[in-house]
């Protein structure tokens, strides 16, 4: 559905260089700290930006030969974007309906008062909440094949964030779908996502299925000397601390039943952030 190989953009002060892949029928979780490129990431993959070298296939098609009925297969959400502040849901549903044959007309007024957004109140009165709720139900309303989304549930509470999280697991109860998404929330993505991608510094270090990183990644703590004297080939980060030595490992179970003594603790996707952005290569 999407795919990226080194595809380069420098900025003055930021260069990107990112290979990454979105498969049919997966959910796709891009992490990274802010700054990282995540939102440089998308503009590509939407043609947003030019890029310096490299290819971005979007649905079988180089990015920029995509035409408007391509192009009516995507959804997107994007930061940095959004309807105009002078519209109203009420008038805002003609443009849909002229941009997306497919548009579900009745589906997405419903949905609106299921969200509790009004349907006669300008857009640009809207909280930044409501505002993404509008981006997200509009991209999942016109039967789109992938969606983009970057930080789609920003601004959100948790009840509104786990409904429009069971919305999109609903949009890919239908085969051929997949979701490329962003999000600083690390349980929607441990929730939602197939596989996660992480990226600094605009460059990708770091992919993994997410049953495997929920499985078999772990958070080691220890003292130092319990650390020099540790079997490190399996260590990907590690990071001094005030009582030793933390360390992020894909081999939990190996660490587990060899070295009883020290703390293994369950690893997650914000302590994966932490220590590939923080911890040091071994």
């Amino acid at each position: 559905m999407i795919k990226l190989e080194h595809v380069k953009k420098q900025y003055k002060e930021f260069g990107m260089d990112c290979s990454m892949q979105v498969r049919p029928g997966c959910v796709t979780g891009l992490i990274g700290p802010n700054g990282a490129g995540k939102s440089t990431t998308f503009k590509a993959i939407l043609g947003l930006i030019s890029c310096d070298s490299g290819r971005v296939q979007v649905l079988g098609k180089p990015a920029d030969k995509l035409n408007s009925q391509d192009r009516q297969k995507i959804g997107t959400v994007l930061a940095d974007s959004g309807f105009s502040g002078y519209l109203d849901i009420r008038s805002l549903v003609p443009v849909l309906a002229s941009m997306y044959p497919a548009f579900h007309r009745e589906q997405f007024l419903e949905n609106c008062r299921k969200f509790d957004l009004p349907l006669d109140k300008k857009i640009k009165e809207f909280s930044t909440g409501m505002k993404r709720k509008l981006q997200v139900l509009a991209a999942i309303s016109h039967e789109a094949q992938l969606l983009i989304l970057d930080e789609p549930t920003a601004g959100m509470d948790v009840l509104v964030r786990d409904e429009i999280i069971g919305m999109l697991r609903g949009y890919m109860e239908t085969d051929g779908r997949a979701v490329l998404i962003s999000s600083h929330i690390a349980s929607d993505l441990e929730g939602f996502c197939d596989d996660l991608y992480m990226i600094q510094n605009g460059k990708i270090i770091f992919h993994e299925d997410t049953d495997v990183l929920l499985d078999s990644y772990a958070l080691l703590k220890m003292t130092q000397e319990q650390y020099d004297s540790l079997d490190k080939h399996d260590i990907l980060r590690y990071k001094k601390e005030p009582y030793g030595v933390s360390c992020l490992t894909s081999q939990k179970r190996f660490y587990m039943e060899n070295y009883p003594q020290i703390t293994v603790e369950k690893g997650n996707i914000d302590e994966l952030i932490l220590m590939m952005a923080r911890g040091e290569k071994r």
